[in-house]
This record gives C-alpha cells, structure tokens and sequence, in this order.
C-alpha cells in the first residue's frame, strides 16, 4: 500500500499509476479528491494533523508527498511548506516509509550549466532559497526520503504553467502566444507522467533512496518549438510567437506581487536552461515519452482538435521505457 497528499497533476498521476500496476493507493486531500479507481481509496484530511497522518501511513511502504504552496510565493512556501514536510517527515518515520518529494530545479545554483544530478544545489534568496533549504532538510531528517527533480511540467492536468494552460489555450485557440524572456532558447520541459514514473521507480528500491534523481526529460527545446509540438498533435497552424521582455516583466513587478514572483525566475528564461536526465533514466530504467506523444495527450485532456482520442491521455507515460527523442 502507498500513501499520495495530493491530487494535482503530479499526485494524480503516481496514484494512477499505482493503481493501474496492481497497488493501493490511499489519496489524501482536504476535499477527498482523486482518480476513480478500485485500488484508489480517497481521503479527505488536513495532512496539518499528526496523529490522523500517523494512522493514515500505517502500513504504507512510501509515502508521496505532492503537496505544494497554497500560493506561488515566497512568504506562502516559506510559511508553510517546512512545517507541512516535518510533519509529513516525523509520520512517514514512525511508519517506516520512505517519503518521496516531486522537487524543482530552483536550488541548483549554477543554471546556466546543463544541470546533473551532481549538480551543486546552493541557490539562496526568495523561492529559491526556500527550495534548498528544504532539499538539505530532507537530507538532515532521520526519515528515509528521496527527492526526484523536474523541469517545467506538461501533460495532462497541468494548468498553472509555462506549458500548461498560458500555451496550450491559446495555440489551440488560433490565437498569438506570448511568453517570457527568450522564445528561442533552449529549455527543458517535463512530461508530468514521466515524473511520477520514476518517482514510483525511486521508492521500489532503498538502495536509491536519500538522494537526489532526475525525471526522464527530453531534448530541451524553445518555447517556441514546444509551441508547435502542441499545434501538430492538435492538427492546427503553429502560433504567431511573441516574447515579452524581461525587463518588461519586472519592471510590471514593482506593481504586481504576482508578477515580481514570476520575474524572479526569468532567468530560467532568458539564457539556455537544461535538465540532464540521463544518469537517472540509466539507474532506474526509464526513459522520457516521445514528444509527439506526450504532447498528443496533453491535446486530447484538454479537449482539443484533431485526431487524438482522450484514451491517449491514459495510456502515455504509462510504459517502463520509450524512445528518447524529441518525436
């Protein structure tokens, strides 16, 4: 029996793929949501609360913990995410489980590298800095854990970001894009299926436990080029481009909080920005979905033209390995 907090993109794909492999899965969330599967059991708990989490984990061989800030902002990660992990941490200890942390790339310290799972992880200040301090106390804590880093998601479910609803909408719209930065860079997405594959990988086995791994990423690719991969799988004219400054951006941030929280990541944007996956998909036997066909699920979720069937979006990423490519 496995244990998921969370239901959004990345705990809703490790329950479902728990289950379709013959496991149970015990989804926990505030309002009991989750895949509709026989070996998914749904839970509605505040995971704020030790004694219910510490029967809750009884029995469990991992815990899942997908979990994330109530808000995309430094003061709200700083407030809660500690404290949510700590507890998830002490429970999970006296379980005997072994906690598995989807993790950014926010703490390496050094982006403009290709990143690698040897990579230094020092990043400090805002959101950054809260992400490395995390990862150090996971590394600290006497409770088995293993943290598996990811770039900017996509897939199915994913909304609130760089590849989820601010370009998937508009290209299946007709309609301009506009994106950050430098639409011609380099820079690695990951396909939200692939994360929880090997998130589901790095518990199997305590030998790949209290370290870091990486999700099996593809060829990075531009904003742009992630653009057209979506446009293809729906059958529709590649978008009309446009990229907005970063300058623009932060200077809008004086004004905005929200947009100061998203001009401290421009650059991630604004020079190449790579996820090197290969040393994790060797040890753990996996490799990214082809690009056609993750992007071709993604399309379908979101209901959108073409000859894709929503059937697509629950077999891709399901398979131990696959080719690696851009597709």
């Amino acid at each position: 029996m496995f244990v998921v907090t969370g239901a959004g993109p990345v705990g809703w794909s490790v329950a479902e793929q728990l289950a379709e492999a013959g496991h149970r899965a015990r989804v926990l969330t505030r309002s009991g949501s989750g895949p509709d599967h026989p070996r998914v059991e749904k839970t509605a708990v505040d995971v704020s609360d030790p004694a219910r989490l510490g029967e809750l984990f009884r029995g469990a061989k991992a815990v899942f913990h997908c979990i994330h800030g109530s808000q995309y902002s430094a003061k709200a990660w700083a407030a809660e995410l500690p404290v949510a992990e700590q507890t998830v941490l002490a429970a999970a200890g006296e379980a005997g489980a072994v906690v598995v942390f989807p993790e950014s790339l926010y703490a390496y310290s050094e982006p403009g590298r290709p990143m690698t799972e040897e990579g230094p992880r020092e990043a400090q200040g805002g959101k950054r800095g809260i992400r490395t301090a995390l990862l150090k106390a996971r590394a600290a804590s006497a409770t088995d854990t293993v943290s598996v880093a990811a770039s900017d998601f996509f897939g199915p479910r994913v909304r609130t970001a760089h590849a989820g609803e601010r370009m998937v909408k508009p290209v299946l719209a007709g309609k301009t894009l506009m994106v950050i930065g430098d639409a011609g860079l380099p820079h690695s997405f990951t396909y939200v299926p692939d994360l929880a594959r090997a998130m589901i990988a790095a518990a199997q086995e305590p030998s790949r436990w209290n370290r870091v791994w990486h999700a099996p990423t593809g060829p990075a690719l531009s904003q742009r080029e992630m653009a057209a991969a979506f446009a293809a799988a729906a059958g529709v004219p590649a978008p009309r481009v446009v990229a907005v400054p970063g300058w623009v951006l932060r200077a809008m941030g004086m004004f905005s909080p929200g947009t100061r929280e998203l001009a401290e990541t421009l650059y991630q944007f604004e020079r190449p920005f790579v996820l090197d996956s290969r040393a994790s998909e060797a040890a753990l036997g996996l490799t990214p979905t082809p690009l056609s066909e993750a992007a071709a699920a993604t399309v379908a979720w979101w209901g959108g033209p073409g000859t894709v069937t929503a059937a697509a979006v629950k077999g891709s990423g399901q398979r131990g390995s696959g080719r690696r490519g851009s597709g």
